[in-house]
C-alpha cells in the first residue's frame, strides 16, 4: 500500500471511529482470558491473585488496529467480594486516534445457597481519547499536481477528551452452568472532540452464557467441553458468538462462529483458539478468519492472551470457584 493509499485510510478510520461515533467499544475474541473487562463481576473469581494481559491485532494486513489490556484481580475475605484494576490501550490509524484507560472494580460475593452463588460487580473507569490530527488529510488538501500540500478547511477539534465512565455487571453460576449480564458507559458519557453534546458514548449490552459438561477424569487431569454464548448490543452494532471450548488436561482449543448485525446481517468470522496451562501459567493464541465480503482486504485478526495466578491453599475461601472456560 502507497503513502497516499495510507493517509486516505487513516482519514476514513478517524472520520468513522470520531466523527460520526458510530463505532462500538474495543472487542476481544479471547473474552473469557479478558474477564474484567467482559464483565467487571469476574473480579476475585479465582479467590487467588491473578493477573489477565491480552493483545489483539485487528486486520494486520492494514497495520491500522491494535487494543492492549492488562488487570489484576484478587478476592478479599474483609470485603466479602474481589477488587481489581484493569487497564486498556486502543489504537486505531496507526497512533491517529488513540483510547488509554484505566479502572478500578469492586465485585460482591454472594453465595445463595451451596449449588448457586451470585456476583455483582461495579466499575469506574477514567477514560481519554486523544487525536492526531496532523496525520489526517483531506480531499481539498489535494493539489491536482503536487498531491498533498494545500491547507484544508476542516474544523480542527481538541487533541484529547477525558471523562469518567461507569459500568456494572452480574454473574450466577453452578458447578455446571453460568450465566452473565453487563451494562458498559451506563452514564453515556461525551466523548466529542467538538464539544457536540449529542454525541455521547453509547451503552454497551452484553449477555454471556455457558455450560461445563466433564468427558473424562483421572488423577492428573481434568477433561471437559465447554459450549458458550455472547451476545453484544451498542447502539446499531449487534454481535452473536456461538462455540465451545474443549479442555484436555494442559491443553485448550476452541472454536466460535461470530455474526453481526449493523446496516445489515453479516457472517463476521471463524475464531479459531489454542491454548495451554501450566502450573500457574496459561497462554492462548486466537486467530479470526474473516469470512464476510470484505475478506479480501481484511482476511484476519490475531490475539494473544497470558495469565498468572498465586492461589491460595485449598480450604481458604468458603466459595467454589465457577468452573468456566479459561482463555
Amino acid at each position: 500500500m502507497n503513502a497516499v493509499k495510507t493517509r486516505i485510510l487513516t482519514l476514513a478510520i478517524g472520520l468513522i471511529f470520531s466523527t460520526l461515533s458510530t463505532a462500538q467499544d474495543a472487542h476481544f475474541s479471547q473474552y473469557y482470558a479478558n474477564p474484567i473487562y467482559l464483565n467487571p463481576a469476574f473480579a476475585g473469581l479465582e479467590r487467588c491473585p491473578t493477573v489477565h494481559s491480552n493483545y489483539r491485532n485487528q486486520y494486520p494486513e492494514l497495520g491500522v488496529y491494535q487494543s492492549y489490556s492488562a488487570s489484576y484481580d484478587q478476592y478479599v475475605d474483609k470485603l466479602n467480594g474481589g477488587v481489581a484494576v484493569m487497564a486498556l490501550k486502543d489504537d486505531a490509524g496507526n497512533g491517529a486516534l488513540n483510547l488509554t484507560e484505566v479502572s478500578g472494580v469492586y465485585s460482591y460475593h454472594l453465595e445463595v445457597n451451596r449449588h448457586f452463588t451470585l456476583l455483582s460487580g461495579f466499575q469506574a473507569t477514567f477514560r481519554q481519547r486523544s487525536i492526531d490530527w496532523n496525520s489526517f488529510t483531506f480531499p481539498d488538501m489535494i493539489d491536482p499536481f503536487y498531491g498533498f500540500v494545500l491547507p484544508t478547511g476542516e474544523q480542527t477539534p481538541s487533541s484529547s477528551v477525558t471523562y469518567p465512565n461507569f459500568n456494572a455487571g452480574w454473574v450466577m453460576y453452578t458447578s455446571k452452568f453460568y450465566m452473565g449480564f453487563a451494562a458498559h458507559n451506563v452514564n453515556q458519557p461525551n466523548w466529542s472532540f467538538y464539544k457536540n453534546p449529542d454525541e455521547i458514548l453509547p451503552v454497551r449490552l452484553t449477555v454471556h452464557a455457558g455450560g461445563v459438561i466433564p468427558m473424562t477424569r483421572s488423577r492428573f487431569e481434568e477433561n471437559n467441553f465447554s459450549p458458550n454464548v455472547l451476545f453484544m448490543k451498542q447502539r446499531n452494532f449487534t454481535q452473536l458468538n456461538l462455540g465451545f471450548y474443549a479442555n484436555k488436561g494442559p491443553l485448550v482449543t476452541g472454536l466460535w462462529f461470530r455474526q453481526t448485525f449493523g446496516a445489515y446481517k453479516n457472517s463476521d468470522a471463524i475464531i479459531m483458539l489454542v491454548g495451554f496451562r501450566k502450573n500457574r501459567f496459561k497462554f492462548g493464541y486466537s486467530y479470526d478468519f474473516t469470512v464476510s465480503d470484505g475478506r479480501s482486504a481484511i482476511p484476519s485478526s490475531h490475539e494473544i492472551s497470558a495469565t498468572i495466578d498465586w492461589c491460595v491453599p485449598p480450604g481458604r475461601t468458603p466459595f467454589k470457584p465457577l468452573h468456566c472456560p479459561e482463555f
